[in-house]
């Protein structure tokens, strides 16, 4: 029993099979359907941050042309709150109350872009005016809208009621012994810094039509997102049904980065007006409603502090952290700094660990899962106060991060925070990252860039993460009477090209082309639940599972083949598309299998691998960086990566991904900025004033591996779709720090490391030296 595997198998360096249909202008997305006798929503939304209000008149606007319904939030006693997730528990074993959603506010708005009325026309444009003629009385009311002072007494308060704008308290540790370790320390360093929020900006904006079919007694519903199946709960629950009584559709879609995981408002009031006009209803959002109501990411404030012996081993790490909830608690959003925080002591051996976590509301856009959601921020954090550990210590910053590496020997290793670490190199990879990117011949570089005026610094980050959580993602394959295969499976692609990489899996155990594997997702008809992407699980958990429901495919293409060519299965031989007798030429087309099938069953497998602890890949990121002290303007020289991701399934894939995280670690820390004043008002709502990276701010990446296959995971495989923004954001900082410090004594910048900032840190030290 053998299997010949196709050339484009695990490992191969495919290209994508969707890319001939994205780039000749072929994909399909929500905006791109538009069902016969559409009609098109508009939301009304708040231009204040913090306001009690009152409609007192929709009958202007119910008259202007074209115009259907108008919903405000007394039409929608019936449906639900979007609700988070629970609140982990508190340090006194309670959890917090939350805040929840509504569709439409009833009587007070807390963000600039929170949602008063929904209009519904036979355009857009018609929806608009007719929005502009609701008459709203405002009174408006002081907002807080900084993360760093919202728990001042004298602060507004978002949610009155509360007492108080802490959301909640989450703790990791053992604060008696950190106390402890702290007062025998021979040195203690300390690193204060703002994690600046970020909108993810993905390059199609949400949409969303809703059906309602009457015959089926159900809604339809189609729109972007990152998992059908979670979407279709959340919308069942807010409308009090069946979840079977909602189908949820996602065609392609264009990005996702976390944010398109959550059921989000509009997805609801689409639905309702169909119902009530019994007509499909459209709403499709626009850049600057992006900036103004999608889940932003990031926006900590904290404190970071390092207990070292003489010789600069790490104690204890003492960490406090504000985290920005937003003005809501949204999906997940409660849960991403706890989840942060638990990585917060990153790949050292540190014994004793101190955290503290406060919540925080505000008049702000809410805050959840944002690319890496909460690693980012721990791993900024920890490597950011190492390099200022080496500062302090006198150290070199490889050096002390030898000393202090959890070493290979060490694994499993159990952090403070109970994650179980499997396996690690951390040395093998930042060693082999400091020799690809020229570590120890930067002083060459550095007296170069001297001779031209300019500053020169280079910077590490040695990151780990934790993705692909506990669970399953179960995979459905079925041969097709025309010899091709169907898998159905729950993830959903963003552009991470699934499609491909699954194709790869299954094909390995078929032996068959994978141009002749169709990947189906997107539609809650299709199968009963999935786990949708996120948290970097597709292929760790969806990939296995995709295999083994491949290899179970495989053992009944042989048993049929073995039948109809009277031999025995063990004898079967399965390559390019067809089962054979080993050494003769009698053969069978994997077409002429599934018509000798004789019963459906015969020609499915189903595949599900179960996953008990995350998996943690890891790795080193180097950055280079020149500065012209005259502007401030940073350029990035030279970037090099290696990370572990234990097994790598395709390479193409890889690097792409690595390469779009890095984009977007590299965009927060030198460019993005989501900036609220004083009263709330959100002064980057386009890209007028949001700074996005572009591909000239890039060089070259050198991009390899140094794989440690993890013992979590079936197959060896670790999370890959997040590490790049992990790594990007520290590393560059760090390196912009040490262009600042060899020149100016300058130890510290904020994020994002922008001209102005960097060209106002030059000169503030030039003028007190």
């Amino acid at each position: 029993m053998t299997v010949v595997t196709p050339k484009f198998g695990m490992g191969a360096s495919v290209l994508r099979l969707e890319d001939q249909t994205f780039i000749t202008g072929k994909g399909r997305y929500t905006d791109d359907i538009a069902p016969a006798n559409v009609l098109h929503g508009y939301v009304l939304r708040s231009p204040f941050a913090n306001a009690r209000f009152t409609i007192a008149s929709i009958e202007a606007a119910s008259a202007a042309p074209g115009v259907h319904l108008i919903l405000t939030g007394a039409d929608l006693t019936h449906l639900g709150d979007l609700r988070s997730k629970s609140m982990e528990r508190q340090p006194d074993g309670t959890r917090a109350p939350t805040r929840d959603i509504p569709i439409l506010c009833r009587d007070q708005v807390h963000y600039v872009g929170d949602a008063v009325a929904f209009i519904v026309a036979d355009s857009r444009a018609l929806a608009q005016d007719a929005a502009d003629l609701i008459e709203v009385d405002y009174d408006s009311l002081d907002a807080a809208a900084n993360t760093a002072t919202a728990l001042d007494p004298a602060a507004p308060l978002v949610w009155p009621e509360l007492g108080t704008n802490r959301a909640f308290t989450y703790r990791h540790g053992d604060r008696a012994k950190a106390e402890a370790a702290f007062a025998k320390a021979s040195l203690v360093t300390r690193v204060e810094f703002r994690n600046n929020r970020l909108v993810a900006n993905y390059i199609e904006p949400r949409s969303a039509f809703a059906e309602w079919k009457p015959d089926e007694d159900r809604f339809v519903l189609t729109t972007g997102s990152q998992g059908v199946h979670s979407v279709q709960k959340i919308l069942a629950r807010v409308f009090g049904i069946h979840r079977k009584q909602l189908r949820v559709i996602t065609p392609d879609v264009g990005g996702g980065f976390g944010t398109k995981i959550f059921a989000y408002r509009e997805y609801a009031l689409v639905m309702e007006a169909a119902k009530r006009l019994g007509r499909p209803v459209k709403w499709t959002s626009d850049r600057t409603e992006h900036f103004l109501t999608d889940a932003q990411g990031r926006d900590n404030v904290a404190i970071g502090q390092m207990a070292m012996d003489r010789d600069g081993r790490f104690l204890a790490l003492k960490v406090d952290l504000i985290a920005n909830m937003g003005a809501y608690i949204s999906q997940y959003g409660a849960e991403i700094p706890y989840i942060g925080t638990s990585m917060s002591t990153g790949v050292y051996d540190i014994q004793v660990l101190d955290v503290e976590v406060a919540g925080v509301y505000t008049n702000t856009v809410p805050v959840d899962a944002y690319r890496g959601a909460g690693r980012p921020e721990a791993a900024f954090l920890v490597e950011k106060l190492v390099d200022a550990c080496a500062r302090d210590m006198g150290l070199g910053r490889d050096e002390i991060r030898r000393r202090n590496f959890i070493k290979p020997d060490q694994f499993p290793y159990r952090t403070q925070t109970k994650r179980l670490y499997d396996v690690g190199e951390f040395d093998g990879h930042m060693t082999l990252a400091m020799e690809r990117a020229g570590w120890n011949d930067f002083d060459k570089r550095l007296a170069a860039s001297k001779q031209a005026g300019k500053i020169r610094g280079i910077g590490m980050a040695t990151y780990i993460e934790a993705c692909a959580f506990p669970g399953s993602e179960p995979a459905f394959v079925e041969l097709n009477g025309d010899g091709t295969v169907t898998l159905k499976i729950g993830t959903q692609s963003t552009g991470q090209g699934h499609a491909t990489a699954y194709a790869q899996m299954i094909a390995e155990k078929l032996a068959m082309p994978i141009d002749k594997i169709v990947m189906r997702q997107g539609d809650t008809d299709d199968l009963d639940n999935g786990e949708g992407t996120g948290g970097s699980r597709s292929i760790p958990l969806g990939g296995v599972s995709a295999s083994r429901a491949g290899e179970t495919l495989a053992e009944k293409i042989r048993r049929i083949a073995a039948d109809e060519l009277e031999a025995s299965a063990v004898d079967i031989e399965l390559h390019e598309g067809s089962a054979r007798i080993v050494g003769t030429d009698r053969s069978m087309t994997y077409a002429e299998i599934a018509k000798a099938a004789k019963q459906p069953e015969d020609l499915q497998g189903m595949g599900e691998f179960v996953q008990d602890e995350a998996t943690y890949p890891n790795g080193t990121h180097v950055c280079e960086v020149e500065i012209d002290p005259e502007t401030g303007a940073t350029e990035i020289v030279r970037y090099t990566i290696v990370d572990d991701f234990g097994v790598t399934v395709n390479p193409v894939l890889l690097a792409g991904q690595m390469h779009g995280g890095v984009a977007q670690g590299l965009g927060q820390a030198l460019r993005e900025d989501t900036v609220y004043d004083e009263d709330g008002q959100l002064l980057t709502a386009s890209f007028m004033d949001y700074t996005m990276p572009r591909a000239e701010d890039f060089p070259f990446f050198d991009f390899g591996t140094r794989n440690v296959p993890s013992t979590t995971n079936a197959m060896g495989i670790k999370g890959a779709g997040e590490a790049g923004t992990i790594g990007a954001a520290p590393a560059a900082i760090n390196a912009v720090t040490d262009a600042l410090w060899r020149a100016y004594g300058i130890g510290h910048i904020e994020m994002p490391a922008t001209p102005a900032r960097i060209w106002s840190a030059i000169r503030s030290a030039t003028r007190d030296a």
